[in-house]
């Protein structure tokens, strides 16, 4: 048994779920409002006893009203082991049904998902942060977040010449990576709340 014919039982059990394969990997597409369902025949009827993981990936624009969220699970059937991907969008302000029920290894998964993406779960059994403090605003892993250690704190090293004042300057000042650029609009200064 092959993993396109894993997810081609999956998408026969399912009305929405659509498959694709590229580069070898079939990938069963799952409606969001499917999700939960999808984990648990997948389970149930295809045979996938073995959570492998479960992975979150910011699939929107920067800045973009409605940006989405994908999120891909992977699990195993044994004997002969067979691998079934099961990928969904998540738009933004739309929670995810948590699969922890199904695979309760998927529960440590889940909520680093939610806490670096932002992600709203729901039915999970432990939403608490995993590895953030409780002061910390924001989610890391986001494109629209803002690494503001790289335009807060000075660089240690040596100076370019013209930065210190005496000579003149080598080039335009480029902001470091994960810095958005001036086409996002005005940074916010050091003050500025």
């Amino acid at each position: 048994m092959t993993a396109l014919a894993t997810a081609e039982e999956l998408a026969a059990l399912l009305p929405g779920v659509t498959v694709k394969t590229a580069f070898g990997q079939s990938t069963a597409h799952v409606p969001v409002a499917s999700w939960a369902a999808a984990a648990r025949h997948a389970r149930a009827d295809l045979g996938c006893a073995l959570f492998d993981w479960l992975g979150a990936e910011d699939a929107g624009r920067p800045g973009a009203a409605g940006a989405t969220h994908a999120v891909t699970l992977h699990v195993l059937r044994p004997g002969p082991w067979t691998g079934l991907l099961l990928r969904t969008e998540v738009p933004s302000g739309t929670p995810l049904p948590s699969v922890a029920g199904v695979w309760a290894g998927a529960a440590w998964h889940e909520r680093e998902a939610a806490e670096m993406f932002g992600l709203e779960l729901t039915g999970h059994p432990d939403p608490r942060r995993l590895l953030l403090p409780d002061s910390f605003a924001g989610h890391p892993l986001r494109k629209d977040f803002v690494l503001a250690a790289r335009v807060v704190r000075p660089w240690p090293g040596r100076l370019e010449p013209g930065e210190d004042g005496s000579g003149a300057p080598s080039r335009r000042r480029i902001a470091p990576p994960g810095v958005p650029g001036p086409e996002w609009g005005p940074r916010r200064e050091e003050g500025d709340q």
